[in-house]
């Protein structure tokens, strides 16, 4: 079982957000399905209301115990709204929120997590200072304690803003597109640590920094995307290449004729592999057609041995 709870706060007394009901509710289209239409993750959704506080200090501990405390595989808690900092520490803002008394202490949260008897906990907050979740000001710095199993990646870090654009938070945007593909592997896997990759790559020229924790073992993927190359195809791995890493190749791999003994859909499958970086033309040529036209070969990178090495492994 795959648990998620998915937080927007929009209406604040002071200050009001525009983009965080949307960024929830593009977090559950996302993630409550695999690319595929499979079911993936059970959301629940809580969103503010403008008429009265519905939010509330109690309320967003209540569910987020709910979460952490019921059977299940994965647990996934994501908060897009206000967060606060202060000499004591940071906080999910909630819409009870005043002085002394801001929110749900990240600490809290973290310590939840903690204690929780769920396998994994991912959790991913797209709010101002979010990057102090895990710290603990007896150890000094940015130093986090967590259980293994549990994982964070964060908006920016404890000093930093988090920014909203065209009515979007920035950052869940990004987190948006690296779901629905843009940081899956070749199997079309996406994990939290591929996540905050794409994320850090795609916000470099932005003033907020991603923040990412984790104490685990295995990176579970949090959605199936399609692979970007067919299993069948990728498959054929050791087929091509056995247990060398060159693949002899001729003008008869890209004649027009259709009667060539496959060798057209061998320069597919090769074509493929080539996009996305499993194999490389050999020295001095610039494609595989150029490779073809020369009788020369091409060759698998580390990450192409990687692949076939799992298919001959039966991994894949």
């Amino acid at each position: 079982m795959r648990r998620a709870l998915l937080v927007g706060i929009n209406h604040y007394d002071r200050n009001p957000l525009k983009g965080c009901i949307p960024d929830a509710k593009r977090m559950q289209e996302v993630i409550a399905k695999h690319e595929n239409g499979d079911p993936n993750f059970d959301c629940k959704l809580i969103i503010s209301n403008a008429d009265k506080h519905n939010i509330t200090v109690a309320s967003l501990k209540s569910k987020i115990h709910d979460l952490f405390n019921h059977e299940a595989e994965v647990a996934l808690f994501y908060f897009s709204g206000h967060g606060a900092a202060t000499n004591l520490g940071s906080y999910l803002v909630t819409q009870d929120a005043e002085k002394f008394d801001e929110g749900v202490s990240l600490s809290e949260v973290i310590t939840m997590a903690n204690n929780s008897n769920v396998s994994e906990v991912i959790i991913i907050l797209d709010c101002c200072h979010s990057g102090d979740v895990g710290n603990f000001s007896e150890l000094s710095g940015r130093k986090a304690i967590l259980r293994e199993g549990v994982s964070i990646l964060t908006a920016s870090r404890d000093t930093q803003y988090a920014m909203e654009r065209g009515g979007f938070g920035v950052f869940t945007t990004i987190i948006y597109e690296a779901l629905q593909g843009g940081a899956a592997d070749i199997l079309g896997k996406v994990n939290v640590a591929r996540m905050y990759n794409y994320v850090d790559i795609v916000l470099n020229s932005w003033r907020q920094r991603p923040v990412f924790k984790s104490h685990v073992s295995k990176m579970i993927p949090l959605r199936n995307c399609n692979p970007k190359i067919p299993l069948e195809i990728l498959r054929k791995l050791p087929e091509y290449f056995d247990d060398k890493e060159g693949f002899q190749l001729s003008k008869d791999y890209i004649a027009s004729s259709e009667t060539q003994n496959g060798l057209n859909k061998i320069m597919m499958h090769l074509r493929a592999y080539h996009a996305n970086g499993l194999l490389l033309p050999e020295t001095g040529m610039t494609s595989l057609d150029e490779c073809a036209e020369n009788n020369k070969s091409c060759t698998l990178t580390k990450l192409g041995i990687y692949y076939r090495d799992l298919v001959v492994n039966q991994r894949i």
